[in-house]
C-alpha cells in the first residue's frame, strides 16, 4: 500500500518553516505523495456544502507545491483536486508545465468539477456548465502541452489559433480524477491514469472500485493509459482493521488527512502514527 498525505496546506501548517519541516518529515517516514487541495474563495458566512470557515487560510495548491519541490527530493506533488472548470486553461497548462519541470517530473494533476456553487459562480462559472468546461479545459491543456505548433483548438468554451507554448512537460503528466458521480466515472475511464476518492470508509471505497469496474465496460480506455491506480483518503485515521479492508477493495493508495490541521505537534505525530502502521 502507498501512503500519501493530504491538507497541509492550510491552517496551521501553512508556513515556510512548517511546510519545510512535515515535507522533510513525510519524505523520511516513506511517503510517496503529498496532496493538496483548493478553494480559491469561500462563502462568508459559511453556507453548506462549505467545508471550510471564509477565515480558514488555504493556500494556492500551484504555488505551495512549487514551495514544497524545492525542499524535497523524492516524494509525488499532487493536486487533490484542482477545480478544473474555474480555471482558465491556457494559464493552467503554463503553471502546470513549469510545476512539472521544476519538480523533475513529480506532479500529478489532480482535477474534479467542483461543487461550491458559491466560489464557482463568483469566479463566473455555473453547476451546470462545469462538467463540460472540465472536459473542454482538459482537452485544450492537452492540446498545448502535445499538439505539434503551431496549435489550434476550437471547443465549446475555449478557442484558438496560431500558438504555441513552452516548456512543454518532458513526459505525459498524469492525470487524476476525483469524484464519484457517472461523469466523473466516464472521465476516470476515458482520460485518467488515476482516480481519487475523499473521505470514503472500505465499503465506500469497494464500492467505488466496482463502479469503476462497471464504467470500464461502457466507455473504451486508450491503451496508453495503462492500469487505473486507485487513491483514497480514508474517513479518519487509518486502523490496523481499516487498512485490510481498503487493501481488499483495491485500493493502491491511501492519502491520511491529519485532522483538525489545527497544530503542528499533532500532525507531526499523526503522519509519524500512519506511516508506522501502513509502511511497517
Amino acid at each position: 500500500m502507498k501512503l500519501g498525505v493530504f491538507g497541509l496546506n492550510s491552517k496551521a501548517t501553512i508556513g515556510p518553516a512548517a511546510t519545510a519541516r512535515l515535507a522533510a518529515r513525510c519524505e523520511e517516514l516513506g511517503y510517496d505523495s503529498w496532496w493538496v487541495g483548493e478553494h480559491v474563495v469561500l462563502p462568508s458566512p459559511r453556507v453548506p456544502p462549505a467545508p471550510m470557515e471564509p477565515t480558514d487560510a488555504i493556500l494556492d495548491p500551484l504555488v505551495h507545491l512549487a514551495f514544497v519541490a524545492g525542499v524535497t527530493e523524492r516524494m509525488l506533488l499532487g493536486t487533490g483536486i484542482i477545480i478544473l472548470p474555474q480555471r482558465n486553461p491556457l494559464v493552467l497548462a503554463k503553471q502546470v508545465a513549469s510545476l512539472e519541470m521544476l519538480s523533475s517530473g513529480r506532479f500529478l494533476f489532480g482535477i474534479g468539477v467542483g461543487y461550491l456553487e458559491p466560489e464557482l459562480n463568483a469566479i463566473g462559472v455555473t453547476l451546470a456548465e462545469r462538467a463540460s468546461r472540465t472536459d473542454d479545459h482538459l482537452a485544450a491543456m492537452r492540446a498545448l502541452w502535445y499538439d505539434e505548433a503551431p496549435v489550434s483548438f476550437d471547443g465549446r468554451h475555449t478557442q484558438f489559433a496560431g500558438i504555441d507554448a513552452h516548456p512543454r512537460p518532458s513526459a505525459r503528466i498524469p492525470i487524476i480524477v476525483g469524484g464519484r458521480t457517472a461523469g466523473a466515472l466516464r472521465r476516470t475511464i476515458e482520460q485518467g491514469d488515476g482516480w481519487y476518492g475523499f473521505f470514503l470508509d472500505p465499503q465506500q471505497a469497494a464500492e467505488s472500485v466496482e463502479a469503476l469496474r462497471t464504467a470500464r465496460e461502457q466507455f473504451t480506455r486508450p491503451v496508453e493509459l495503462g492500469e487505473l491506480e486507485i487513491s483514497v483518503t480514508p474517513r479518519g485515521p487509518v486502523t490496523a482493521e481499516s487498512l485490510s479492508a481498503y487493501a481488499d477493495a483495491g485500493v493502491d493508495r491511501l492519502i491520511v488527512y491529519p485532522l483538525p490541521v489545527d497544530d503542528e505537534a499533532d500532525v507531526d505525530r499523526f503522519v509519524a502514527q500512519q506511516a508506522e502502521l501502513v509502511l511497517g
